[in-house]
């Protein structure tokens, strides 16, 4: 039996990131190879001109999965009927620009977004937000959509869970598919905490701990947490351009695992609704390890957390509850 299409809706669409999405989506990298999709790509006017170039292009490819392509400017053409939601669109740091404007302008647009969604998105859409300040421009949309549940709300740490990923991989000289459960804690920015306190490799027939099998604790408890970090800046320093094709790669990762689930004794990190677990202070969008099943997602919980560790999520924690502040006094 033929699936019925799934709408999956990007927002700045005609970016970097949108374009490197799309054809991920639209391939089945994200939902499936056999889940048939229909595409919403929104962005704002300027770039209208941008996005009908991309509808060609999905046209062109002819992807034997796509159904349909809705491209759009307007906010609630975008938002109906959508299943999925990835929100890409938001407004960039500029030079010069203190965090409060950048904060003020992406609340006014999570704001609008998130009013949109709850009117005109299906019943349990699920929402993912990319754009920077992610875990707060997620909170943001929570509050003003308060109809759809908090735990269709995330944001995306993927990116920095793959980074951590592929740094142990590349220490170790293994392949990045034996390395399993690092784990990102707290906001998606520096203070966040990549950690593999309870990471393992695959490594003959047996799992070993990463913390053993790099045997240097210095390297791990520096150069490798700073790297993660700060891999987005180093990306920026090299390409004059953000990460585009990891940022969109890992947005399929975290959908695809939410959707389909995370494989038997692995977990993942996703920037979920904190119910107050490992005494991160609840009402924060905090990354977490988490597993899923039938579409829905929970903590691991029982996890051992060290001294080292608990200073690290605690920093993390204290950042996002500032940024919170911020964010609620750009409302006011």
């Amino acid at each position: 039996m033929a699936k019925d299409p799934v709408r999956v809706l990007v927002t700045g669409a005609a970016g970097q990131i949108g374009y490197a999405l799309v054809p991920m989506i639209a391939r089945g990298v994200m939902l499936g190879p056999d889940q048939p999709v229909i595409l919403h790509m929104l962005d704002i006017p300027p770039a209208a001109e941008a996005l009908n170039g991309v509808k060609m292009e999905l046209v062109d490819a002819a992807f034997p999965l796509l159904k349909g392509v809705v491209a759009t400017t307007d906010v609630v053409e975008g938002c109906t009927g959508v299943n999925v939601a990835v929100m890409v669109g938001g407004f960039p740091r500029k030079e010069g620009m203190e965090r409060k404007d950048v904060m003020s302008k992406n609340v006014s647009i999570y704001k609008s977004q998130a009013s949109a969604l709850e009117k005109h998105a299906a019943a349990n859409c699920k929402v993912l937000v990319v754009a920077n300040p992610a875990n707060t421009n997620a909170l943001i949309l929570k509050e003003f959509a308060p109809s759809i549940p908090e735990k269709n709300i995330t944001c995306l740490t993927r990116l920095d869970h793959n980074r951590a990923l592929g740094q142990v991989s590349e220490r170790l000289g293994v392949q990045v598919s034996d390395v399993k459960n690092v784990i990102i804690w707290g906001n998606h920015s520096s203070t966040q905490y990549p950690d593999v306190s309870h990471a393992t490799v695959k490594s003959g027939g047996a799992e070993k701990a990463v913390k053993e099998l790099v045997s240097d604790d210095e390297w791990l408890k520096e150069e490798f947490i700073k790297t993660v970090q700060q891999r987005g800046a180093a990306i920026i320093k090299a390409r004059k351009l953000s990460s585009a094709l990891s940022a969109a790669s890992s947005a399929c990762d975290h959908i695809r695992d939410w959707v389909l689930g995370t494989p038997e004794g692995t977990w993942v990190s996703m920037g979920v609704y904190s119910d107050g677990s490992y005494n991160v202070p609840a009402g924060l969008i905090y990354s977490f390890p988490v597993t899923c099943r039938n579409g829905e997602w929970t903590i691991v919980q029982g996890l051992e957390i060290d001294e080292f560790s608990r200073k690290k999520l605690d920093a993390t924690a204290e950042e996002l509850t500032e940024e919170k502040a911020l964010a609620y006094s750009c409302l006011s």
